[in-house]
Parts: C-alpha cells; sequence; structure tokens
C-alpha cells in the first residue's frame, strides 16, 4: 500500500469516527438555528389564522416597540448579579478544599451535590423553603429578628413579592420606592448561588489551582509574602485563563437562562417579575402559537450573547498571561 493510499485509507477512518458527530451537530444545532433565522420574518403561527408568509422585519419591529421585551430583558441581566458572587463564593471553596484539611473527599463531594441532583427536584425542594407561612427559611429570619427585640417582624413574601433591591417598577420600565426589598428575583438568585458555588465552577478551580507551580509560591514565602499576597499576586494571575472561560460561560448560560426557575417555581410571575427572555420565547412558542414572533425574540437573544461574548473575549483575553 502507498503512503498517499494510506493517507486516505486513514482520513477515511477518521471521518468515519467524527461522522455521528457532525451528524447530531447538523441535525439538532444547525439546523434549528437555520430553520429559526428563516422563521424570524414570517408570521407563522401555529393555530393556522393566517396563512404563511413573508413578513420581512415586521415581527422586529413589534419586538423592539414592546414594553414586555424590555422589562423581560431587564429581568435576564438582574439574573447575572447574581454571577460575579457565585465565581468568588466557587474560587473561595476551591481555596478552602485544595488544603489538606481532614475528610477532603466528604466536604468534595456534599459541595458537588447539587450539581448532580435533579433540578426539577431541587427547585420544588426550595419553593417550599421560600414559603412565606410554614418555610423554614422565614422561620430562621422571624426568631432572629424576635431575638433582635422586634416581636412582630415578618420575613419577606419571597416568591410572592415583586419587591427587589433595585426598587425597579413592575409591569413597566422605571423605578417604585415601594418596590424596594426581597422579592422573588432575590430568591432565586440565592437559590442560584447556593448550587453554583460548589459547582462545576469549583471542580475547574481545583484543576487550575493543581497546576500552579509550587516553587512560585515557596518563592513568594521566602520573600516575606503572606498569604493575602501569596494569593494575590502568585496565585491568581496563574488563575486568570479560568477566570477568563468561567466568566465567558457564565455570561451565555445567565443570559439564555431562567427559563426551569419560572417554569417551575413561580410561573414567570409575580407580575413578570421572574420571566426572563427564555422564558418569553417558551410563552410566545408554545402558549401563544406565535412561533414567528418567538423565532425573532431568539434571534435577538442570539444577537445579544454573540456581543456580548466578543465583548468579553476583547477585553477580558488581555488580561491572560500564556
Amino acid at each position: 500500500m502507498t503512503s498517499n493510499a494510506r493517507r486516505r485509507r486513514n482520513l477515511l477512518i477518521a471521518l468515519s469516527f467524527l461522522l455521528p458527530n457532525f451528524l447530531g451537530f447538523l441535525i439538532f444545532t444547525l439546523g434549528p438555528v437555520v430553520f429559526t433565522f428563516g422563521a424570524a420574518f414570517t408570521n407563522w403561527d401555529l393555530q393556522g389564522i393566517e396563512p404563511l408568509r413573508w413578513v420581512g422585519l415586521f415581527n422586529f419591529a413589534t419586538l423592539f416597540s414592546d414594553d414586555r421585551f424590555w422589562i423581560y430583558l431587564v429581568n435576564t441581566v438582574y439574573f447575572l448579579l447574581g454571577m460575579p458572587f457565585a465565581i468568588a463564593g466557587s474560587l473561595a471553596v476551591a481555596v478552602l478544599l485544595s488544603t489538606k484539611i481532614r475528610g477532603l473527599v466528604v466536604y468534595r463531594t456534599l459541595l458537588y451535590l447539587p450539581s448532580v441532583t435533579s433540578g426539577v427536584a431541587v427547585m420544588l425542594l426550595w419553593k417550599v423553603l421560600y414559603n412565606p407561612d410554614f418555610g423554614p427559611i422565614n422561620h430562621l429570619i422571624e426568631t432572629f429578628l424576635s431575638w433582635l427585640g422586634f416581636e412582630n417582624a415578618k420575613g419577606p413574601t419571597w416568591l410572592l413579592s415583586t419587591q427587589n433591591l433595585f426598587a425597579l417598577a413592575v409591569e413597566r420600565l422605571g423605578f417604585d420606592s415601594s418596590q424596594f426589598g426581597l422579592g422573588a428575583r432575590e430568591a432565586i438568585i440565592l437559590m442560584g448561588l447556593w448550587g453554583a458555588v460548589g459547582g462545576g465552577n469549583m471542580l475547574l478551580y481545583l484543576a487550575a489551582l493543581t497546576n500552579v507551580p509550587r516553587e512560585l509560591q515557596e518563592a513568594a514565602e521566602l520573600d516575606g509574602a503572606t498569604r493575602w499576597q501569596n494569593f494575590r499576586n502568585v496565585t491568581w494571575p496563574q488563575l486568570a485563563p479560568t477566570t477568563f472561560f468561567i466568566v465567558v460561560m457564565g455570561f451565555i448560560g445567565g443570559l439564555q437562562g431562567g427559563f426551569e426557575q419560572a417554569r417551575v417555581m413561580t410561573g414567570g410571575g409575580p407580575a413578570g417579575t421572574t420571566t426572563t427572555l427564555a422564558y418569553y420565547i417558551y410563552n410566545k412558542a408554545f402558549t401563544e402559537f406565535q412561533m414567528g414572533y418567538a423565532s425573532a425574540v431568539a434571534l435577538v437573544l442570539f444577537a445579544l450573547i454573540f456581543a456580548v461574548t466578543l465583548i468579553n473575549w476583547k477585553f477580558g483575553n488581555k488580561e491572560l498571561n500564556y
């Protein structure tokens, strides 16, 4: 067998192994994206009220003039506020678990357990925990306030409340001082933090910490650096590539997330305060059957995620040390 024939044979073997993944990508990823792009410029309605026709940019014009779209975009961005705390918490836990402590495997398993538990089951559990009448969270809050001398103080109504820490108005863009407080948005953010701190980001940081050269840390210790100085000037720069990856993936996941929480815990309420763009797309497509309009929202969300990713890549990439 000649060398050229051998190369062709090896190429065919390699392509045969790649073919299933390639077909899966075409059928389940690229195909739906192209189909959505085309559907966004039509009046496609599953109810069949009007015949299918090309409407050009009509769906996009309607979308950008729809106050609900902007409100739900604000909701989506609001839920991203928990991301810095989740990343910082994952890093702190990873640093603690990278030290030699007794029962290390047990701690790692317990912290990672929420990531392998059924999401729906966990959300239903948190829904009970947040119950304002008999939930243990409010019971603990009210007990603590009573200990401080506030006998009649009540805890937040959590998933039933439209209040938020930025006093955002309900069902309109703007602010309303009466809406300041803890509500459904904060409840979902806190639940997300509980699951994210010990999740995949923690494992990524644990892996990155094992690759930090020990000799650099020892040299800093010999120069008199404190633990914080050692971490700040030696360890943290070595974790920059991992942090960059986590931030990019966090933005992507955050902008297209929120569907499960809204579907299982709140139904998008109260008054639309927990409806994100992902849940809005679902409602438009499978509740109101406006597939063309839903496809337009999906394309806008795709463009937003793509733009944010490019911005992160352009400015965040400058901090990496290769």
